[in-house]
């Protein structure tokens, strides 16, 4: 494909807008199923986490052939605690597709994704989804997001912006507002008229940037990024200019474009082309393929810092070993070395004097996946709870700050302020619409840990909360964690249905009759402040004598099951969580 030709397409936008959606049906309708074959929905999102959580957790890179184009089209995670990736990937694009749902209008999250788009300086086009809503409102979400690029600083030609009409569930596009059927067609051909080939000096020196890492069974590690400039064939002698900044010889021993979602082998790339190398199997991102006569690399990228950390530790429970295959310190710390190598944002460091590492990430959900993705992979560990990177600037802590978005019926709307006063958020803007209310605040991060859980309590599971990392900020102070204690096993036992039957009226039991547990673990929540030892194993005394009446039956109410990010943050500093490949517990240090 010739470099005029290609076109490098990001597509950003707020959680669950419609971007992996969209890239299915560019797919579907360039040719990529025949008309009997069986389709899978969300194509891009091939991790099982992120089929199961229904969001985008890693960027991936697909394309399709258009009217003699080639466009690379580059899917990105539209959660804020996965921006590590969107910083890096907006490097390979020349362009970027804005989706903004045709209802909600810009969301904090399209603002944190737009700011890393006018970073990179890339043109946008504004493509309003789900117009075919009861609700959509495209000319007020276009008004929006003039006015969020205008905040954001973003230039004349940027501002400037194409504005495109449809859904990408309906496979249609238009740039009629009203519209409501038709093709992909109009997008496509407005990306190949607005955005720009990609740029770059096909005679110059070889200069290929990492964005991301991908891995094969056979290969190892892949390396995948533009050619910024020159060109690359297969076989190709190169040097690698790593993080240190040494030059490391290697040979390009397998070259892959893109075809729609699938990898497929090259002889040869362009200068402009995405694509994925093998040759180093520590390549990492940030590292540049360059020249070995004339070697050029390109700056390292800068990534935000992480806010927040955990402690990873080897399992040392009654338990330890069961149910896990990966067991020791050793296997903890290789593999979390592994992970850094892939994930930028994630930092990891050995905690002196312990069998530990402390783990920093963008967020709860961050740490969250990583934990869940170690544990299907048989590792076996606990976790402490996560806290706040605080910093010390001028004698004064600074901390974490978030823009907190809450939407939810008007009705619920009291409790909500009332609950994040007590965590030290200041209302910032509060806007009603019909029976709904959206609530803007400026709040701590450490406040919000847990705090999805008890906010969908409080609105009976209808409320909808986003949030964005805003600044850090002086320390505000105290606040008030786990208002209730916890019911602590006092023994190794099995637990017995008489005993939780009695325990019922202490609190909200946490597991079920015939379960084994071990002396510490959790196994409820107290209804008072205090911990509470108990004996979920005393059984009842049984005589020879009876009852005129009938002895009283045992009806147990259901446990709670608490997932894993409730866990995470439901836990004080003297507790862990043990995770294992098919148990999550909670216990005393």
């Amino acid at each position: 494909m010739q470099q005029e030709n290609l076109r490098n397409i990001a597509i950003v936008a707020h959680v669950d807008h419609g971007k992996t959606t969209l890239v299915d049906q560019l797919f579907q309708q360039s040719g990529k199923f025949r008309d009997n074959q069986e389709r899978v929905e969300r194509l891009m999102d091939s991790m099982d986490q992120e089929r199961e959580r229904g969001i985008t957790i890693t960027s991936k890179t697909g394309s399709f052939p258009y009217k003699g184009y080639l466009f690379n089209i580059i899917d990105t995670p539209g959660h804020a605690d996965f921006g590590g990736q969107v910083e890096r990937v907006l490097r390979m694009a020349d362009g970027c597709l804005l989706l903004v749902d045709a209802q909600e209008g810009p969301m904090p999250q399209t603002t944190f994704v737009v700011r890393k788009a006018l970073d990179s300086n890339l043109p946008i086009i504004l493509v309003v989804n789900k117009i075919d809503k009861d609700a959509a409102r495209p000319d007020w979400v276009v008004d929006q997001t003039f006015d969020l690029l205008a905040t954001l600083g973003a230039p004349d030609e940027i501002l400037d912006f194409p504005v495109i009409y449809g859904s990408a569930k309906g496979g249609f596009m238009s740039t009629d507002p009203k519209a409501t059927s038709g093709d992909m067609q109009p997008l496509c051909d407005l990306v190949a008229n607005h955005f720009p080939a990609p740029g770059g000096d096909p005679d110059a020196p070889l200069q290929l940037q990492v964005n991301t890492i991908d891995h094969d069974r056979f290969l190892g590690r892949l390396g995948i990024g533009r050619i910024v400039n020159g060109a690359l064939k297969k076989n190709d002698q190169v040097v690698v200019s790593n993080r240190e900044g040494k030059l490391v010889p290697v040979r390009i021993s397998k070259l892959f474009r893109f075809e729609f979602d699938q990898r497929v082998e090259a002889d040869s790339a362009v200068c402009g082309d995405i694509v994925a190398v093998a040759g180093l199997e520590e390549t990492t991102v940030g590292v540049t393929f360059t020249d070995p006569v004339n070697p050029m690399p390109l700056p390292l990228i800068e990534i935000d810092p992480p806010t927040i950390t955990m402690n990873f530790l080897a399992n040392d429970s009654p338990f330890a070993g069961r149910e896990g295959k990966y067991v020791t310190a050793g296997h903890l710390e290789d593999r979390l070395a592994l992970e850094t190598l892939a994930d930028v944002a994630l930092t990891v460091k050995k905690m002196g004097g312990s069998e530990g590492f402390m783990v920093s990430g963008r967020g709860e959900l961050h740490l969250s996946v990583l934990i869940e993705k170690m544990r299907r992979e048989d590792y076996e560990f606990q976790v402490t709870r996560p806290v706040v990177i605080t910093r010390e600037e001028n004698g004064r802590t600074l901390e974490p700050f978030e823009e907190l978005t809450l939407e939810m019926a008007e009705s619920y709307s009291g409790a909500v302020i009332e609950r994040c006063a007590e965590l030290k958020g200041e209302l910032l803007e509060m806007e009603k619409k019909r029976d709904r209310t959206r609530l803007k605040f400026k709040i701590p991060t450490r406040g919000l840990l847990g705090f999805r859980s008890q906010f969908l309590t409080d609105t009976r599971g209808t409320g909808v909360m986003n949030y964005i990392f805003a600044e850090y900020a002086p320390h505000v102070g105290e606040i008030k964690g786990r208002k209730n204690g916890v019911l602590v096993n006092m023994t190794d036992c099995t637990s017995v249905a008489y005993a939780l039957f009695n325990l019922q009226p202490r609190g909200q039991l946490l597991i079920g009759p015939g379960e084994k547990l071990y002396k510490g673990q959790l196994i409820g929540i107290n209804s008072r402040d205090n911990d509470l030892v108990v004996n979920p194993a005393k059984g009842k005394k049984l005589t020879n004598m009876r009852a005129s009446g009938s002895d009283e039956n045992i009806i147990l109410t259901p446990p709670r099951q608490m997932s894993l990010e409730e866990c995470l943050t439901f836990i004080n500093d003297d507790e862990l969580v043990e995770i294992t490949p098919k148990s999550i517990r909670l216990r005393k240090r």
